[in-house]
C-alpha cells in the first residue's frame, strides 16, 4: 500500500529498521525505552522493530540496567558477527585489504607492495582479488557472507549504467578504467556481493566523520596527504562527503609540472612525491632503492635530528616551503567552504604529524579571510594509516543500513506480477 507521500509500508518499515540499527550502532548499547526518543519512534514501533532485528540476528542483548522503580531494562546492541565487510585501499605504495565484522573490528588483513609499475591496472586488479581471497581464507569466512567489498582509489569515480564504477585517474595514467567490471570478471565473490568503489579521499573522510576527529561536525574538510593530495568535503547537503580534486588547484602560474600534466598544481608542491623530488633537486641525499614512505622518514630525520646534530638546511627549507603551500591550499578551502574543521590524514600527513602541523595551521590562517579563519580548527585525523581502508568498508555498511539491514536480493529476470509484490509488502 502506498501513502500520500509515495512511501509504501515496506519503505516505512525499512526506514524504522534503519533508524534503530544506526542508533544502536553509534550510541549503543541502549534499552528499548531509550530507543524511542533517540529515533523518534513510538514504543510500539520500537518493540516491533527490535523483535524483527533480534529474529534476524542483527541485534543481541547486552546485559541490563536498573530503571526507576521498575524492572531492569534490557540493553541491546548490534551483533558483531551478523555481517562482514571488506575494505580496500589502493594507495601509492601498497594495496591494503582488510576484513571487518559489523562493528568494524579487524579480523584479517593482506598487503601487496607496489613497485615501479605500481599503477598497472591488471596488477592492481590481481592484488585486490588475491587480497580478498587471502583475508577470507584467513578468517575462514565464506564469500557469500560478505555485505560487500568497498574500494578506495585515486582519481574521479564515475558510476555508469553499463560498466559500473569507472575510474578516471589522470595522475596515475588511468583513463576511464572499468574497475568494477574488471574485478567482477573472475571475482572470488559471488554476484550477490557488491563491489562499491569510490575516491580514496572520500573514504578517508567517511571514516573520520563516522569514528574519528570529524564526528559531530556538520561542515568539515578531510585532506588526504600522500604521494599526492586530495580532499573530501562534508556538508549537510553532502553528508557522506564529496571528493574534490583539491590537489589540482593552481597555486603558481607556469609553475612545476604536476603528475596530471598541468603546470603549477598544489600537488606539484605539497605531495610527498614532489616534496622528495624538490629535496633531490636542491642537493638533498634521497636514499636510492627505497619507497616513498622510507624516503620521507629519512628526510624528516635530516630536517629534525633527534640529537645535537645540525639540521639539514635543504631538507628543512623544502619542508617549510611545503608547509606554506599546503597552508595556502587550505586557505582556499576555508574561504570557499567555511568548514568547522579541517582534518589532515594520509600516510604522509601522519608522518609529518604534529611537528609539521603548527606551520601549516599558521599559513592557512594567514592566507584565509579573517572571519572563516577564526571559526575553523586544523588538526590531524585520529584513525591512523588504516583510515582509507576503514572508510572503504563503511561503503557496504552504509548501503546495508540504508536497506534496513537487509542484504540485496538478485534482480528477477522478469518483473514480478503486481499481486506478488502486494503480498510481499504485507509480509514485511
Amino acid at each position: 500500500m502506498t501513502g500520500r507521500n509515495g512511501r509504501t509500508v515496506r519503505d516505512l518499515r525499512r526506514a524504522n529498521r534503519t533508524a534503530v540499527l544506526q542508533r544502536l550502532y553509534f550510541d549503543g548499547p541502549l534499552s528499548r525505552f531509550e530507543l524511542g526518543p533517540a529515533t523518534g519512534l513510538s514504543s510500539g514501533s520500537v518493540s516491533n522493530v527490535v523483535a524483527d532485528l533480534l529474529a534476524d540476528g542483527l541485534v543481541e542483548e547486552a546485559g541490563s540496567v536498573d530503571s526507576d522503580g521498575g524492572r531492569p531494562r534490557t540493553l541491546l546492541r548490534v551483533a558483531p558477527g551478523s555481517g562482514h565487510m571488506i575494505g580496500v585501499d589502493v594507495g601509492e605504495t601498497r594495496v591494503r585489504v582488510e576484513l571487518f565484522d559489523l562493528t568494524l573490528t579487524e579480523l584479517a588483513r593482506a598487503e601487496r607492495p607496489l613497485t615501479q609499475q605500481r599503477y598497472d591496472v591488471e596488477v592492481i586488479v590481481g592484488h585486490i582479488r588475491d587480497g580478498i581471497a587471502e583475508v577470507l581464507d584467513a578468517a575462514g569466512l565464506a564469500p557469500e557472507r560478505l555485505l560487500g567489498a568497498g574500494i578506495g582509489v585515486p582519481g574521479i569515480v564515475e558510476q555508469t549504467p553499463d560498466r559500473g564504477a569507472v575510474v578516471h585517474g589522470q595522475t596515475i595514467g588511468w583513463d576511464a578504467v572499468p574497475l568494477e567490471a574488471l574485478l567482477r570478471a573472475g571475482s572470488p565473490l559471488p554476484d550477490t556481493v557488491p563491489y562499491l568503489i569510490d575516491n580514496g579521499a572520500r573514504t578517508l573522510g567517511q571514516a573520520e566523520m563516522w569514528f574519528g576527529a570529524g564526528r559531530g561536525a556538520r561542515n568539515a574538510v578531510v585532506v588526504l596527504f600522500g604521494s599526492g593530495v586530495g580532499a573530501s568535503l562534508v556538508t549537510p547537503e553532502a553528508e557522506h562527503g564529496r571528493a574534490v580534486e583539491w590537489g589540482h588547484l593552481t597555486v603558481r602560474v607556469r609553475g612545476r609540472r604536476c603528475r596530471c600534466g598541468a603546470l603549477g598544481c598544489l600537488e606539484a608542491y605539497a605531495g610527498a612525491e614532489s616534496l622528495l623530488a624538490r629535496w633531490r633537486e636542491e642537493g638533498g641525499r634521497v636514499p636510492e632503492g627505497t619507497d616513498e614512505e622510507s624516503a620521507l622518514t629519512t628526510m624528516l630525520a635530516a630536517a629534525y635530528p633527534a640529537d645535537d646534530q645540525a639540521a639539514d638546511p635543504v631538507a628543512l627549507a623544502v619542508l617549510e616551503e611545503t608547509a606554506e603551500y599546503l597552508g595556502a591550499g587550505l586557505s582556499d578551502l576555508i574561504n570557499l567552504f567555511q568548514p568547522e574543521r579541517i582534518l589532515i590524514g594520509g600516510w604522509a600527513g601522519l608522518q609529518l604529524g604534529t611537528r609539521f602541523l603548527p606551520a601549516v595551521r599558521r599559513h592557512a590562517v594567514s592566507y584565509a579571510l579573517r572571519h572563516p579563519a577564526e571559526k575553523v580548527t586544523v588538526d590531524l585525523g585520529r584513525l591512523g594509516p588504516d583510515a582509507v581502508t576503514v572508510g572503504a568498508a563503511i561503503l557496504p555498511l552504509a548501503d546495508f543500513f540504508s536497506r534496513g539491514g537487509r542484504r540485496p536480493e538478485p534482480a528477477p529476470e522478469y518483473p514480478e506480477p503486481a499481486w506478488r509484490t502486494a503480498l510481499e509488502e504485507r509480509a514485511h
